[in-house]
């Protein structure tokens, strides 16, 4: 008899949440992969040298030298506001290498000459400052991953919004032992419908807020509409749910370019990207909303009756008709949130780019569920988390990330994310002691 000690182990290093340590795992090595000697800018790198002047206990004169950005503006505001009062900026000067070795031959000839040059470390390399015989004070320059910038994780976020919004409507499809492959087409209809109805109801780009999100309430109600089709042709006639949604995709996808006429829709107002592109608290709005619904989703997936009757319908429907579960209730109700919460991705998208097209979402349905097979849940259905699925949208989100760091070209993506995929559902079996040594030995013999 086989020892099953191992496989126990590895049940419990792969349990509901386990992907979370080859989440980090996957951050530790992208984090070496990207050391790389970091050049502060901004705030960040005004505030720094400031504090490296302040530290100096010699009081100074200081031209403050910059180019004409925006980094460059907020880096002499930093400095200047963290100065203390012994030290003087004598001038500050933000243009190009002229307009510093004009102002540095002024201040040599000065009643009052300047000691100091602080400049960013762009402006250092200007020939001007090089050759000036001023101390110069630049920032600091360390080491640190390209992965774990503040702007590359935020990126990485507000990435995975709109596939980690879809996934959760497609956790609760998939743990009924179902599948949705029109959420990528649902959300190319959301975003045309959302598109035409500010366009042609609501005054285009002179739309104002009330007619914004009344348009956006009408492509998520579309794709809802859509979802509870879906729902009811695989409740009402036991079709299958592959080839339902699979049909599904086509027809939805084929009535977003009707609706659309095959053209982008572009009469979107400037207010519409508060959505996609707004910060509350430093953090992207659409990172505060994806975090909400898995809250919710997850309260009402552990914690209520019909969380319960999703896991049930799953595990074994039958068992669960006799049990008093109203079975195609409850394919109605999975299929329809994952078709609102499709539209919900539609919306964010729209509001990313600020227009519409019928091309939207391409592909976007095998990234979702890569997400929620890598999460943990089965595709025999009855078993996986919400909160997995999270910890799986950014699993998926970390790897495309990471492949971008690293120049990997779109093709080798694809290959990679496909792996995955098939990685994820072979842990899967592994788990649940479907996968033998004697079955794949026999795989050639029988």
């Amino acid at each position: 008899m086989a020892n099953p000690k191992p496989l126990n182990r590895f049940q419990a290093l792969t349990g509901d949440y386990g992907m979370i340590v080859v989440l980090l795992g996957l951050m530790a090595i992208l984090s070496l992969a990207t050391l790389d000697l970091q050049q502060p800018v901004g705030m960040v790198a005004g505030r720094q040298v400031a504090e490296s002047v302040n530290d100096r206990k010699q009081p100074r004169n200081i031209l403050l030298i910059t180019a004409e950005g925006k980094l460059d503006f907020e880096f002499a505001d930093a400095f200047e506001n963290q100065l203390q009062r012994q030290h003087k900026v004598l001038a500050r000067i933000q243009g190009g290498p002229r307009d510093a070795r004009l102002t540095l031959e002024k201040f040599a000839a000065s009643p009052r000459p300047a000691d100091t040059v602080v400049c960013t470390t762009a402006a250092a390399k200007w020939d001007p400052i090089l050759q000036s015989k001023l101390t110069r004070i630049t920032p600091d320059s360390y080491y640190w991953p390209d992965f774990l910038m503040t702007d590359n994780l935020v990126t990485i976020a507000q990435r995975i919004t709109i596939i980690g919004i879809i996934a959760i409507g497609m956790t609760m499809v998939i743990i009924t032992a179902g599948i949705d492959l029109s959420v990528g087409s649902l959300i190319a209809l959301s975003a045309v419908v959302t598109g035409v109805l500010i366009r042609d109801c609501f005054g285009g780009k002179e739309a104002d807020f009330v007619g914004l999100w009344v348009a956006a309430g009408g492509g998520i109600l579309a794709c809802g509409l859509a979802g509870f089709l879906t729902g009811f042709l695989v409740a009402a006639f036991r079709l299958p749910p592959f080839i339902v949604t699979l049909a599904m995709m086509l027809l939805v996808r084929g009535v977003a370019n009707v609706i659309s006429d095959q053209r982008t829709i572009h009469e979107i107002p400037m207010a519409f990207d508060t959505l996609g592109k707004g910060n509350f608290l430093g953090i992207p709005i659409t990172v505060w909303l994806m975090f909400m619904l898995y809250i919710l989703a997850h309260f009402v997936m552990s914690r209520t009756a019909l969380g319960r009757q999703i896991y049930a319908v799953g595990g074994n429907e039958e068992v669960a008709r006799l049990a008093g579960v109203r079975v195609k209730r409850i394919l109605l109700i999975v299929y329809t949130l994952c078709g609102l919460l499709s539209g919900i991705g539609g919306v964010i998208v729209t509001s990313q780019l600020r227009s519409a097209k019928a091309s939207f979402g391409m592909m976007d349905e095998l990234t979702v569920i890569a997400a929620v097979v890598v999460g943990g849940t089965s595709l025999m259905g009855g078993e996986g988390k919400i909160l997995g699925t999270l910890i799986g949208a950014f699993i998926i989100g970390v790897i495309q990330n990471g492949m971008n760091l690293v120049h990997m070209d779109d093709k080798t993506q694809m290959i990679v994310l496909g792996l995955v995929i098939v990685l994820a559902v072979l842990v899967d079996r592994v788990k649940k002691g479907q996968v033998k040594w004697s079955d794949i030995k026999n795989v050639f013999h029988n």
